[in-house]
């Protein structure tokens, strides 16, 4: 059974949360986990590339992930999906790839598989219960089946600047992307991948 953790990370924040994510999913017997990034569109890797700054730097560290296809998405019998934040909604990269799934809801290929969410944000109200929300809309429309995240999970309820919500795993960036994910935000992360790869193990079952 295949759990696909598929994300988009321009800095690293979302690339640390999927990670912690794939340490969950695997800690489920029976799950092998697919670990995909969305593409980079080209004109961004070229205006990185001439500015050579850190988030070439970052881009350069994950080209050993492999690329996220319509046949990774397919293949899934489960998923959980990372984007950061933009203006409160998942990136413009993640986007593309979900709209490129015209066949596969054509197909009905989605239909009844289990999806989760993460993202991150430079502060603390910077969109994350939105772009968590928002990204349910497109794969509610392929017929997958949205898995949040419970408060029963330690972590969950704080006062504090930092991430976790109902909808999904989240972290809080920094405004120049300072900050990295506390240990809650990873452990919740994890959290989520485990609940993911668990669900997904039984609606499998009952097939």
């Amino acid at each position: 059974m295949k759990v696909l953790v598929v994300y988009y990370s321009m800095y690293g924040h979302v690339h640390a949360l999927a990670n912690a994510v794939v340490a969950g999913a695997q800690q489920v017997a029976g799950v092998d986990v697919v670990f995909r990034r969305i593409r980079e569109f080209p004109e961004n890797v070229e205006h990185m590339k001439k500015e050579g700054g850190y988030a070439y730097q970052v881009y350069q560290g994950q080209q050993s992930i492999p690329e996220c296809t319509l046949d990774d998405l397919r293949a899934a019998d489960g998923m959980v999906f990372g984007s950061p934040t933009r203006y409160g909604n998942m990136t413009a990269q993640a986007k593309a790839l979900i709209d490129s799934t015209a066949s596969l809801w054509l197909g009905g290929d989605m239909e009844g598989k289990p999806v989760g969410f993460f993202t991150s944000t430079a502060s603390t109200h910077g969109g994350q219960e939105t772009t968590l929300v928002s990204m349910m809309f497109p794969l509610l429309h392929l017929g997958m089946l949205i898995v949040g995240v419970p408060y029963s999970l330690p972590g969950m309820i704080h006062t504090e600047a930092r991430g976790g919500t109902p909808y999904g795993a989240s972290t809080i960036a920094g405004p120049r992307g300072e900050l990295q994910p506390t240990a809650e935000d990873l452990a919740i992360a994890t959290s989520l991948g485990k609940r993911v790869a668990e669900v997904t193990l039984a609606v499998r079952a009952k097939k």
